[in-house]
């Protein structure tokens, strides 16, 4: 064999190699710690970069334990080294002893009124724990705040709930399949984003569920249903729903074609897989929706993520606890189809199953570094802390 053809051999064993095992890029390395910085628990995790390049890691700080319901901020915390290092903790929403949570960051890079871009945090309310509020008793609002100058300085807060949750005021029209009015109401958890090329392009859009009508035992009154704006934040519209029972926290991404998918959890868990659902108009409608049997799932958040590649297609990029028994073996999986197929897999992190009392990984999100490095965001070792991994593919 000559030499040309020994280099070539070793060139493609090298190219097999790393679609096989691809590395990460970075330690592990701590963002939020339960227990310091004046919170027991920290959980919900949110990232957002920005147009300098700074990085925005949001959750909820929980105050006095792990419970979703109690004193529970939203905090924030920056790093302007692609996630090296980060910040003190700022807290952003402190709703005195009741609950802020669910924080849906994204920012608005096409106002012309603010070509410095303008960052949102979508965020929820509530007065009561989730199972009291399906029944009936308590509310869930939704509000958002607003930076100017890379969430240095944030503004008032901005009541949206009748825009976007039922019953509605009159006057906004959107279809829907049931009588009942909304109950328990969650943004994502993760990143809301903006639509970045196309005929919706600038559109805002949050995913997020409800319940409607009695609750069930096995979680059947969830849908998930997203809204959005077109005016910069003006004014709000609704979405139809996901009409798959159970379906429950959501996030969403651009794709070709003015397209957008939303990766969705099974709140049922009567199948162990993501809900897909995909639209052609920019996430008001849904065309497709299916379970994707290559995405187990144990009933937790995942996290999605886009960005373009050449001829108006889009890389796709979908994080979540890939196994069916317990939140653990958190991956990521890239796909160059728009999820027809996947076409890498990476594990991010992976704790010991034995223990079932304890989540090794859990709720994450992503964030785009580079056309081949994507960070992820991540709850980690039982929720002992919120840690952030760049992974390379």
């Amino acid at each position: 064999m000559n030499d040309g053809c020994i280099k070539a051999v070793l060139v493609a064993c090298l190219f097999i190699v790393i679609r096989i095992f691809p590395l990460s890029a970075q330690e592990r390395i701590p963002v939020f710690i339960s227990g310091e910085e004046g919170h027991k628990t920290y959980r919900i995790p949110a990232i957002i970069d920005l147009p300098g390049g700074d990085l925005l890691a949001f959750c909820e700080g929980r105050v006095n334990g792990a419970s979703d319901f109690g004193d529970v901020n939203i905090v924030m915390k920056r790093s302007s080294d692609k996630g090296k290092t980060w910040s003190a903790l700022q807290t952003l929403v402190d709703y005195d002893t009741l609950q802020a949570g669910n924080p849906a960051p994204v920012v608005d890079r096409t106002d012309p009124a603010i070509p410095g871009g303008r960052i949102f945090l979508f965020y929820n309310t509530g007065n009561n724990h989730e199972h009291e509020v399906r029944k009936g008793n308590g509310v869930r609002e939704v509000w958002y705040i607003s930076s100017v100058d890379g969430g240095q300085s944030w503004s008032p807060p901005v009541n949206i709930t009748p825009q976007v949750h039922r019953p509605l005021q009159p006057g906004v029209n959107v279809a829907y399949n049931f009588k009942e009015d909304w109950r328990h109401y969650a943004n994502t958890p993760g990143h809301a984003m903006q639509f970045a090329s196309g005929k919706y392009k600038g559109r805002i859009y949050v995913a997020a569920n409800h319940s409607f009508g009695n609750p069930a035992k096995d979680g059947s009154d969830y849908r998930a249903h997203a809204f959005y704006s077109d005016d910069h934040g003006k004014t709000f519209q609704l979405t139809d729903i996901v009409n798959i029972p159970g379906s429950n926290e959501a996030l969403a991404a651009e794709i070709s074609d003015n397209g957008l998918m939303m990766n969705i959890r099974n709140q049922k868990g009567d199948v162990k897989q993501r809900i897909i659902a995909k639209s052609k108009d920019g996430g008001v409608y849904w065309d497709t929706v299916y379970f994707d049997n290559r995405l187990p799932d144990p009933v937790c958040q995942g996290s999605i993520i886009s960005y373009p590649v050449k001829k108006g297609k889009y890389v796709v990029a979908v994080s979540n606890a890939a196994d069916t028994v317990q939140r653990n073996n958190l991956t990521l999986r890239i796909s160059m189809n728009e999820g027809k197929t996947w076409y890498r897999s990476v594990l991010v992190e992976s704790g010991a199953s034995k223990d079932r009392n304890t989540d090794p990984t859990a709720y994450s999100d992503l964030v785009v570094l580079s056309p081949r490095s994507i960070g992820v965001l991540y709850e980690y070792n039982g929720y002992s802390r919120i840690v952030f991994k760049v992974v390379k593919w």
